[in-house]
Protein backbone atom coordinates (compact mmCIF):
# COMPACT_ATOMS: atom_id res chain seq x y z
CA UNK A 1 0.00 0.00 0.00
CA UNK A 2 1.60 3.11 -0.73
CA UNK A 3 1.07 6.77 1.30
CA UNK A 4 0.36 10.31 -0.76
CA UNK A 5 3.10 12.30 1.03
CA UNK A 6 3.30 15.99 0.45
CA UNK A 7 7.25 17.03 -0.89
CA UNK A 8 9.02 19.12 1.73
CA UNK A 9 10.32 21.33 -1.34
CA UNK A 10 6.49 21.84 -2.68
CA UNK A 11 5.83 23.40 0.93
CA UNK A 12 5.33 27.08 1.86
CA UNK A 13 8.60 29.03 2.81
CA UNK A 14 6.84 29.95 5.90
CA UNK A 15 5.38 26.60 6.58
CA UNK A 16 6.47 24.54 9.75
CA UNK A 17 7.92 21.53 9.03
CA UNK A 18 6.43 19.50 11.88
CA UNK A 19 2.68 20.14 10.77
CA UNK A 20 3.97 17.53 8.07
CA UNK A 21 1.59 15.02 8.31
CA UNK A 22 1.06 12.07 5.85
CA UNK A 23 -2.26 11.40 4.51
CA UNK A 24 -3.60 7.79 3.50
CA UNK A 25 -5.47 8.05 0.56
CA UNK A 26 -6.15 4.40 0.61
CA UNK A 27 -7.12 3.24 3.65
CA UNK A 28 -7.45 -0.75 4.89
CA UNK A 29 -11.05 -2.02 5.97
CA UNK A 30 -10.68 -2.85 9.27
CA UNK A 31 -12.58 -5.83 10.16
CA UNK A 32 -15.51 -5.67 12.39
CA UNK A 33 -16.06 -8.24 14.99
CA UNK A 34 -19.41 -7.86 16.29
CA UNK A 35 -20.43 -9.32 20.12
CA UNK A 36 -23.26 -11.29 20.29
CA UNK A 37 -26.26 -9.44 22.72
CA UNK A 38 -30.12 -10.35 22.81
CA UNK A 39 -32.86 -8.31 23.93
CA UNK A 40 -36.41 -7.02 22.91
CA UNK A 41 -35.28 -5.51 20.05
CA UNK A 42 -33.00 -8.85 18.40
CA UNK A 43 -36.43 -10.34 19.35
CA UNK A 44 -37.76 -8.34 16.63
CA UNK A 45 -35.64 -8.68 13.69
CA UNK A 46 -35.84 -12.43 14.70
CA UNK A 47 -39.79 -12.19 13.62
CA UNK A 48 -39.24 -9.91 10.88
CA UNK A 49 -36.41 -11.87 9.46
CA UNK A 50 -37.78 -15.38 9.44
CA UNK A 51 -40.58 -14.72 7.34
CA UNK A 52 -38.44 -13.30 4.73
CA UNK A 53 -36.16 -16.41 4.81
CA UNK A 54 -39.38 -18.66 4.49
CA UNK A 55 -41.28 -17.03 1.79
CA UNK A 56 -38.41 -16.43 -0.23
CA UNK A 57 -36.91 -19.90 0.39
CA UNK A 58 -40.30 -21.80 0.03
CA UNK A 59 -42.40 -20.20 -3.16
CA UNK A 60 -40.45 -21.38 -5.73
CA UNK A 61 -41.75 -24.67 -4.60
CA UNK A 62 -44.86 -23.92 -4.53
CA UNK A 63 -48.22 -24.08 -6.71
CA UNK A 64 -51.79 -23.18 -7.61
CA UNK A 65 -53.78 -25.60 -9.68
CA UNK A 66 -50.80 -27.64 -11.27
CA UNK A 67 -48.78 -24.60 -11.98
CA UNK A 68 -46.13 -22.72 -10.04
CA UNK A 69 -47.06 -19.72 -7.95
CA UNK A 70 -45.04 -17.37 -8.89
CA UNK A 71 -43.30 -18.00 -12.28
CA UNK A 72 -41.31 -15.83 -14.83
CA UNK A 73 -40.63 -17.51 -17.74
CA UNK A 74 -38.71 -15.18 -19.50
CA UNK A 75 -38.68 -17.33 -23.20
CA UNK A 76 -42.40 -17.31 -23.45
CA UNK A 77 -42.33 -13.73 -21.89
CA UNK A 78 -45.03 -14.41 -19.22
CA UNK A 79 -44.58 -13.50 -15.16
CA UNK A 80 -47.04 -15.88 -13.60
CA UNK A 81 -48.40 -14.33 -10.01
CA UNK A 82 -50.51 -16.48 -8.03
CA UNK A 83 -53.48 -17.12 -10.40
CA UNK A 84 -52.96 -13.70 -12.69
CA UNK A 85 -50.50 -13.92 -16.15
CA UNK A 86 -48.50 -10.82 -16.86
CA UNK A 87 -47.03 -10.05 -20.33
CA UNK A 88 -44.64 -7.49 -21.39
CA UNK A 89 -47.57 -4.91 -22.40
CA UNK A 90 -48.81 -4.96 -18.78
CA UNK A 91 -45.33 -3.06 -17.66
CA UNK A 92 -47.46 -0.27 -15.94
CA UNK A 93 -48.19 -2.29 -13.55
CA UNK A 94 -44.73 -3.09 -12.45
CA UNK A 95 -43.88 0.34 -12.40
CA UNK A 96 -47.11 1.32 -10.13
CA UNK A 97 -45.85 -1.37 -7.94
CA UNK A 98 -42.58 -0.06 -7.74
CA UNK A 99 -43.40 3.75 -7.22
CA UNK A 100 -45.86 2.47 -4.28
CA UNK A 101 -43.39 0.24 -2.92
CA UNK A 102 -41.17 3.54 -2.94
CA UNK A 103 -43.44 6.22 -1.48
CA UNK A 104 -43.55 3.56 1.39
CA UNK A 105 -40.01 3.30 1.78
CA UNK A 106 -40.02 7.02 2.11
CA UNK A 107 -43.15 7.10 4.36
CA UNK A 108 -42.44 5.04 6.99
CA UNK A 109 -38.59 6.71 6.97
CA UNK A 110 -40.09 9.80 7.67
CA UNK A 111 -41.61 8.57 10.62
CA UNK A 112 -39.23 6.17 12.43
CA UNK A 113 -35.69 6.54 10.11
CA UNK A 114 -33.88 3.44 8.76
CA UNK A 115 -36.41 0.38 10.16
CA UNK A 116 -36.59 -0.70 6.73
CA UNK A 117 -32.84 -1.50 6.91
CA UNK A 118 -32.57 -2.33 10.20
CA UNK A 119 -34.66 -5.41 10.06
CA UNK A 120 -36.34 -6.29 6.71
CA UNK A 121 -33.71 -5.27 4.26
CA UNK A 122 -32.25 -8.35 2.54
CA UNK A 123 -28.73 -7.68 3.32
CA UNK A 124 -29.29 -7.39 6.81
CA UNK A 125 -31.20 -10.46 7.29
CA UNK A 126 -28.21 -12.32 4.95
CA UNK A 127 -25.53 -11.01 6.80
CA UNK A 128 -27.22 -11.61 10.34
CA UNK A 129 -27.58 -15.38 9.16
CA UNK A 130 -23.89 -15.24 8.10
CA UNK A 131 -22.75 -13.95 11.51
CA UNK A 132 -24.62 -16.33 13.53
CA UNK A 133 -22.75 -19.17 11.56
CA UNK A 134 -19.39 -17.36 11.95
CA UNK A 135 -20.41 -17.41 16.16
CA UNK A 136 -21.30 -21.04 16.14
CA UNK A 137 -17.94 -21.75 14.26
CA UNK A 138 -15.62 -19.90 15.35
CA UNK A 139 -17.15 -18.55 18.90
CA UNK A 140 -17.33 -15.18 20.48
CA UNK A 141 -15.83 -12.26 19.75
CA UNK A 142 -13.12 -12.38 21.67
CA UNK A 143 -12.53 -15.89 20.04
CA UNK A 144 -12.93 -14.83 16.98
CA UNK A 145 -9.66 -12.02 17.57
CA UNK A 146 -7.70 -14.45 19.12
CA UNK A 147 -8.32 -17.43 16.39
CA UNK A 148 -7.48 -14.60 13.83
CA UNK A 149 -4.44 -13.33 15.39
CA UNK A 150 -3.34 -16.78 16.10
CA UNK A 151 -0.76 -18.52 13.53
CA UNK A 152 -2.65 -21.35 11.08
CA UNK A 153 -3.10 -23.96 12.97
CA UNK A 154 -5.18 -27.60 12.61
CA UNK A 155 -7.75 -25.84 14.78
CA UNK A 156 -8.08 -22.64 12.96
CA UNK A 157 -7.85 -24.18 9.63
CA UNK A 158 -10.53 -26.78 10.56
CA UNK A 159 -12.69 -23.33 11.85
CA UNK A 160 -12.69 -21.31 8.93
CA UNK A 161 -13.08 -24.41 6.47
CA UNK A 162 -16.33 -25.13 8.52
CA UNK A 163 -17.33 -21.32 8.45
CA UNK A 164 -16.93 -20.94 4.86
CA UNK A 165 -18.38 -24.41 3.57
CA UNK A 166 -21.86 -23.19 5.62
CA UNK A 167 -21.20 -19.65 3.62
CA UNK A 168 -21.04 -21.05 0.73
CA UNK A 169 -24.21 -23.65 1.23
CA UNK A 170 -26.38 -20.76 2.18
CA UNK A 171 -25.13 -18.52 -0.26
CA UNK A 172 -25.80 -21.37 -3.03
CA UNK A 173 -28.67 -22.01 -1.90
CA UNK A 174 -30.00 -18.72 -2.36
CA UNK A 175 -28.69 -18.49 -5.61
CA UNK A 176 -30.91 -21.79 -6.33
CA UNK A 177 -33.85 -20.43 -5.29
CA UNK A 178 -33.36 -17.31 -7.05
CA UNK A 179 -33.06 -18.83 -10.36
CA UNK A 180 -36.06 -21.05 -9.14
CA UNK A 181 -38.68 -18.11 -9.64
CA UNK A 182 -37.51 -18.45 -13.59
CA UNK A 183 -37.12 -22.04 -13.93
CA UNK A 184 -39.31 -24.58 -11.70
CA UNK A 185 -37.50 -25.28 -8.65
CA UNK A 186 -38.38 -29.29 -9.13
CA UNK A 187 -37.75 -28.86 -12.83
CA UNK A 188 -33.78 -27.25 -12.03
CA UNK A 189 -33.34 -30.38 -9.30
CA UNK A 190 -34.04 -32.89 -12.44
CA UNK A 191 -31.65 -30.30 -14.51
CA UNK A 192 -29.15 -30.60 -12.23
CA UNK A 193 -29.33 -34.40 -11.49
CA UNK A 194 -29.06 -35.37 -14.75
CA UNK A 195 -26.45 -33.14 -15.83
CA UNK A 196 -28.77 -31.25 -18.20
CA UNK A 197 -28.53 -27.92 -16.91
CA UNK A 198 -28.52 -24.98 -19.44
CA UNK A 199 -25.03 -23.13 -19.30
CA UNK A 200 -27.28 -19.24 -18.59
CA UNK A 201 -28.70 -21.24 -15.62
CA UNK A 202 -25.42 -22.31 -14.35
CA UNK A 203 -23.94 -18.50 -14.83
CA UNK A 204 -26.55 -17.06 -12.97
CA UNK A 205 -27.04 -19.27 -9.61
CA UNK A 206 -23.10 -19.32 -10.09
CA UNK A 207 -23.16 -15.85 -10.42
CA UNK A 208 -25.67 -15.15 -7.10
CA UNK A 209 -23.94 -17.50 -5.45
CA UNK A 210 -20.59 -15.81 -5.37
CA UNK A 211 -22.59 -12.38 -4.78
CA UNK A 212 -24.35 -13.65 -1.90
CA UNK A 213 -21.18 -15.12 -0.63
CA UNK A 214 -18.92 -11.44 -0.80
CA UNK A 215 -21.84 -9.17 0.30
CA UNK A 216 -22.81 -11.11 3.64
CA UNK A 217 -19.97 -12.57 4.18
CA UNK A 218 -16.87 -10.26 3.58
CA UNK A 219 -18.20 -7.08 2.55
CA UNK A 220 -21.19 -6.54 5.11
CA UNK A 221 -21.46 -3.01 6.23
CA UNK A 222 -19.37 -2.04 3.01
CA UNK A 223 -22.64 -2.54 0.95
CA UNK A 224 -24.78 -0.40 3.49
CA UNK A 225 -22.13 2.53 4.12
CA UNK A 226 -20.63 2.70 0.23
CA UNK A 227 -22.67 0.90 -2.02
CA UNK A 228 -26.67 1.49 -1.35
CA UNK A 229 -27.49 4.74 -1.96
CA UNK A 230 -30.34 4.82 0.69
CA UNK A 231 -28.01 5.98 2.99
CA UNK A 232 -26.76 8.82 0.86
CA UNK A 233 -30.61 10.04 0.33
CA UNK A 234 -31.85 9.53 3.54
CA UNK A 235 -31.19 12.46 5.42
CA UNK A 236 -33.56 14.24 2.96
CA UNK A 237 -36.74 12.37 4.72
CA UNK A 238 -35.35 13.29 8.73
CA UNK A 239 -36.97 15.61 10.60
CA UNK A 240 -36.75 16.62 14.22
CA UNK A 241 -40.06 14.11 14.44
CA UNK A 242 -38.74 11.55 12.77
CA UNK A 243 -37.15 8.38 15.64
CA UNK A 244 -33.89 7.27 15.18
CA UNK A 245 -31.71 5.61 17.65
CA UNK A 246 -29.78 8.34 19.74
CA UNK A 247 -27.82 8.15 23.11
CA UNK A 248 -29.06 10.89 25.57
CA UNK A 249 -25.84 12.83 26.34
CA UNK A 250 -27.76 15.37 28.88
CA UNK A 251 -27.84 12.10 31.02
CA UNK A 252 -24.95 9.72 30.32
CA UNK A 253 -22.01 12.42 30.63
CA UNK A 254 -19.79 13.05 31.86
CA UNK A 255 -19.40 9.24 31.03
CA UNK A 256 -16.85 7.17 33.30
CA UNK A 257 -16.37 3.52 34.73
CA UNK A 258 -17.81 2.54 38.15
CA UNK A 259 -17.95 -0.18 40.59
CA UNK A 260 -21.38 -2.30 39.73
CA UNK A 261 -23.50 -1.23 42.73
CA UNK A 262 -22.18 2.41 42.42
CA UNK A 263 -25.07 4.53 42.94
CA UNK A 264 -26.12 7.39 40.12
CA UNK A 265 -24.78 10.85 40.42
CA UNK A 266 -21.52 9.31 42.14
CA UNK A 267 -18.32 11.00 41.60
CA UNK A 268 -20.42 13.42 39.36
CA UNK A 269 -20.25 11.15 36.43
CA UNK A 270 -23.48 10.63 34.22
CA UNK A 271 -25.08 7.12 33.50
CA UNK A 272 -22.84 5.92 30.73
CA UNK A 273 -20.73 3.85 32.26
CA UNK A 274 -17.89 3.72 29.30
CA UNK A 275 -18.22 0.36 28.61
CA UNK A 276 -18.24 0.47 25.03
CA UNK A 277 -20.11 -2.83 24.64
CA UNK A 278 -22.90 -0.31 22.22
CA UNK A 279 -19.77 0.02 20.00
CA UNK A 280 -19.14 -3.68 20.46
CA UNK A 281 -22.35 -4.91 19.31
CA UNK A 282 -22.85 -2.60 16.10
CA UNK A 283 -22.80 -4.06 12.68
CA UNK A 284 -21.54 -0.96 10.98
CA UNK A 285 -18.63 -0.26 13.91
CA UNK A 286 -20.16 3.65 14.98
CA UNK A 287 -20.46 4.63 18.15
CA UNK A 288 -23.94 5.79 18.73
CA UNK A 289 -22.89 8.58 21.53
CA UNK A 290 -20.98 10.68 18.80
CA UNK A 291 -24.72 11.80 17.34
CA UNK A 292 -26.43 10.54 14.52
CA UNK A 293 -24.56 9.22 11.31
CA UNK A 294 -25.31 7.99 8.23
CA UNK A 295 -23.80 4.19 8.42
CA UNK A 296 -26.60 4.08 11.33
CA UNK A 297 -29.12 1.20 10.24
CA UNK A 298 -31.47 1.74 13.05
CA UNK A 299 -30.89 -1.94 14.00
CA UNK A 300 -31.25 -1.53 18.02
CA UNK A 301 -28.26 -3.88 18.57
CA UNK A 302 -27.05 -0.89 20.58
CA UNK A 303 -30.37 -0.17 22.81
CA UNK A 304 -30.24 -3.75 23.89
CA UNK A 305 -26.56 -3.68 24.54
CA UNK A 306 -26.94 -0.57 26.67
CA UNK A 307 -29.98 -1.85 28.16
CA UNK A 308 -28.72 -4.95 29.61
CA UNK A 309 -25.70 -2.80 31.29
CA UNK A 310 -28.23 -0.28 33.07
CA UNK A 311 -30.49 -3.39 34.22
CA UNK A 312 -27.03 -4.16 35.63
CA UNK A 313 -26.42 -1.20 37.06
CA UNK A 314 -29.68 -0.83 38.57
CA UNK A 315 -30.09 2.32 36.40
CA UNK A 316 -33.61 3.14 34.29
CA UNK A 317 -33.31 1.66 30.73
CA UNK A 318 -33.33 3.99 27.67
CA UNK A 319 -29.68 5.80 28.07
CA UNK A 320 -30.31 4.68 24.10
CA UNK A 321 -33.01 4.46 22.78
CA UNK A 322 -35.71 5.28 19.92
CA UNK A 323 -36.27 8.83 20.36
CA UNK A 324 -36.49 11.99 18.31
CA UNK A 325 -34.37 15.54 18.32
CA UNK A 326 -37.77 17.06 20.02
CA UNK A 327 -38.10 14.49 22.71
CA UNK A 328 -34.24 14.73 23.51
CA UNK A 329 -34.56 18.58 23.87
CA UNK A 330 -37.83 17.58 25.87
CA UNK A 331 -39.99 19.03 23.08
CA UNK A 332 -43.30 17.20 21.99
CA UNK A 333 -43.52 14.93 19.71
CA UNK A 334 -45.42 15.49 16.32
CA UNK A 335 -46.80 12.03 14.67
CA UNK A 336 -48.88 14.07 12.56
CA UNK A 337 -46.79 16.09 9.85
CA UNK A 338 -46.98 17.40 6.36
CA UNK A 339 -44.37 15.06 4.87
CA UNK A 340 -45.22 11.39 6.08
CA UNK A 341 -49.09 12.61 5.17
CA UNK A 342 -48.35 13.55 1.67
CA UNK A 343 -46.60 10.37 1.46
CA UNK A 344 -49.77 8.68 2.84
CA UNK A 345 -51.85 10.03 0.71
CA UNK A 346 -50.03 9.03 -2.49
CA UNK A 347 -49.31 5.45 -1.25
CA UNK A 348 -53.23 5.53 -1.14
CA UNK A 349 -54.38 7.14 -4.41
CA UNK A 350 -51.81 4.76 -6.33
CA UNK A 351 -52.73 2.05 -4.44
CA UNK A 352 -56.29 2.17 -4.93
CA UNK A 353 -55.69 2.72 -8.77
CA UNK A 354 -53.49 0.12 -9.63
CA UNK A 355 -55.84 -2.40 -7.49
CA UNK A 356 -58.85 -0.65 -9.94
CA UNK A 357 -57.09 -1.86 -13.00
CA UNK A 358 -55.39 -5.19 -11.68
CA UNK A 359 -59.53 -5.72 -10.87
CA UNK A 360 -60.94 -4.61 -14.59
CA UNK A 361 -57.77 -6.06 -16.31
CA UNK A 362 -59.06 -8.23 -19.01
CA UNK A 363 -57.20 -11.09 -19.55
CA UNK A 364 -57.19 -10.99 -23.16
CA UNK A 365 -55.06 -9.34 -26.04
CA UNK A 366 -56.56 -7.92 -28.80
CA UNK A 367 -55.15 -6.03 -31.82
CA UNK A 368 -56.39 -5.00 -35.42
CA UNK A 369 -53.90 -4.44 -37.98
CA UNK A 370 -56.11 -3.42 -41.63
CA UNK A 371 -54.11 -4.50 -44.98
CA UNK A 372 -52.89 -0.94 -46.71
CA UNK A 373 -51.82 -3.14 -49.52
CA UNK A 374 -54.96 -2.19 -51.37
CA UNK A 375 -58.10 0.01 -50.01
CA UNK A 376 -60.72 -2.34 -50.89
CA UNK A 377 -61.94 -5.67 -53.50
CA UNK A 378 -64.40 -5.70 -55.83
CA UNK A 379 -66.10 -9.26 -55.97
CA UNK A 380 -68.08 -10.50 -59.35
CA UNK A 381 -71.13 -10.41 -57.15
CA UNK A 382 -70.68 -6.86 -57.05
CA UNK A 383 -70.04 -6.51 -53.05
CA UNK A 384 -67.01 -4.91 -51.47
CA UNK A 385 -64.58 -6.63 -49.35
CA UNK A 386 -61.32 -5.19 -46.57
CA UNK A 387 -58.84 -7.32 -45.34
CA UNK A 388 -57.55 -7.32 -42.17
CA UNK A 389 -56.03 -9.31 -39.50
CA UNK A 390 -56.83 -9.74 -36.00
CA UNK A 391 -53.98 -10.45 -33.46
CA UNK A 392 -55.62 -12.58 -30.63
CA UNK A 393 -53.59 -12.97 -27.35
CA UNK A 394 -54.75 -15.22 -24.41
CA UNK A 395 -53.02 -13.91 -21.23
CA UNK A 396 -55.44 -16.58 -19.23
CA UNK A 397 -54.33 -19.56 -17.65
CA UNK A 398 -56.54 -21.59 -19.38
CA UNK A 399 -58.29 -22.08 -23.21
CA UNK A 400 -60.56 -20.24 -24.48
CA UNK A 401 -63.14 -20.38 -27.75
CA UNK A 402 -63.18 -16.69 -29.32
CA UNK A 403 -65.90 -15.72 -31.75
CA UNK A 404 -65.55 -11.94 -33.75
CA UNK A 405 -68.62 -9.93 -34.88
CA UNK A 406 -68.29 -6.50 -35.83
CA UNK A 407 -71.02 -3.15 -35.19
CA UNK A 408 -71.51 0.08 -36.75
CA UNK A 409 -71.77 -1.28 -40.43
CA UNK A 410 -73.70 -4.26 -41.80
CA UNK A 411 -70.85 -6.72 -43.12
CA UNK A 412 -70.32 -10.34 -43.21
CA UNK A 413 -67.33 -11.59 -41.22
CA UNK A 414 -65.58 -14.09 -43.55
CA UNK A 415 -63.16 -16.14 -41.13
CA UNK A 416 -62.81 -19.36 -39.50
CA UNK A 417 -64.48 -18.79 -36.78
CA UNK A 418 -65.02 -19.81 -34.02
CA UNK A 419 -61.12 -19.88 -32.74
CA UNK A 420 -59.62 -21.78 -29.81
CA UNK A 421 -56.73 -20.19 -28.22
CA UNK A 422 -54.66 -22.50 -25.62
CA UNK A 423 -53.40 -20.48 -22.07
CA UNK A 424 -50.63 -17.81 -23.04
CA UNK A 425 -50.94 -18.33 -26.83
CA UNK A 426 -50.62 -15.94 -29.66
CA UNK A 427 -52.53 -16.06 -33.05
CA UNK A 428 -53.03 -13.71 -35.81
CA UNK A 429 -56.56 -14.15 -37.75
CA UNK A 430 -56.82 -13.54 -41.25
CA UNK A 431 -60.42 -11.78 -41.48
CA UNK A 432 -62.90 -10.67 -44.73
CA UNK A 433 -65.28 -8.52 -44.65
CA UNK A 434 -68.17 -8.55 -47.00
CA UNK A 435 -70.60 -5.57 -47.57
CA UNK A 436 -72.92 -4.55 -50.72
CA UNK A 437 -71.25 -1.74 -52.63
CA UNK A 438 -74.04 0.14 -52.50
CA UNK A 439 -74.38 0.13 -48.13
CA UNK A 440 -71.13 1.59 -47.83
CA UNK A 441 -69.38 4.52 -49.68
CA UNK A 442 -65.91 6.40 -48.85
CA UNK A 443 -64.81 5.40 -45.26
CA UNK A 444 -66.92 4.42 -42.00
CA UNK A 445 -65.83 3.49 -39.01
CA UNK A 446 -66.46 0.84 -36.98
CA UNK A 447 -65.55 -1.99 -34.06
CA UNK A 448 -64.94 -5.18 -34.50
CA UNK A 449 -65.92 -7.31 -30.94
CA UNK A 450 -63.91 -10.37 -29.82
CA UNK A 451 -65.75 -12.56 -27.19
CA UNK A 452 -65.15 -15.66 -25.58
CA UNK A 453 -67.73 -18.17 -26.17
CA UNK A 454 -67.65 -20.05 -22.65
CA UNK A 455 -67.31 -16.96 -20.96
CA UNK A 456 -69.86 -13.90 -21.52
CA UNK A 457 -67.34 -11.70 -19.01
CA UNK A 458 -64.42 -11.67 -21.44
CA UNK A 459 -64.84 -9.27 -23.97
CA UNK A 460 -62.85 -6.53 -25.96
CA UNK A 461 -63.40 -4.42 -28.92
CA UNK A 462 -60.73 -2.36 -31.21
CA UNK A 463 -62.07 0.30 -33.63
CA UNK A 464 -61.04 0.18 -36.83
CA UNK A 465 -62.19 1.46 -40.71
CA UNK A 466 -64.19 0.53 -43.55
CA UNK A 467 -63.56 1.64 -46.83
CA UNK A 468 -65.75 1.43 -49.89
CA UNK A 469 -65.98 3.16 -53.48
CA UNK A 470 -67.01 6.54 -53.43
Amino acid sequence: MTEDRIPLENLPVDAAPAEVSEVDLYQRREKIYTRKIEGFFQKVRLYTGWPILVAYFSIPWMSWGGEPLVHFDIPARQFHILTMTFWPQDFRFLAWFLMIAAFGLFFITSLAGRVWCGYTCPQTVWTAIFMWIEQKTEGSRNQRIKLDQAPWSANKFFRKYLKHSMWVTVAFATGFTFIGYFIPAPELVWQIIRLDLHPWAMFWIGFFTWTTYINAGWLREQVCMYMCPYARFQSVMFDKDTLIVSYDSQRGEPRGSRKRDAARGEQGLGDCVDCELCVQVCPTGIDIRNGLQYQCITCALCIDACNSVMDKMHYPRGLIRYTTEHQLDGEEHHWLRLKPVGYAIGILAMSSLLVYSLATRSPIGFDVIRDRNQLFIKTDSGSVQNVYTLRIMNMDRTSHRFTVTVNGIEATVLADLPITLDAGEVRDLPVRLEAGADSIQGSRPFEFQLQAADNGSLQKTRESRFIGPM
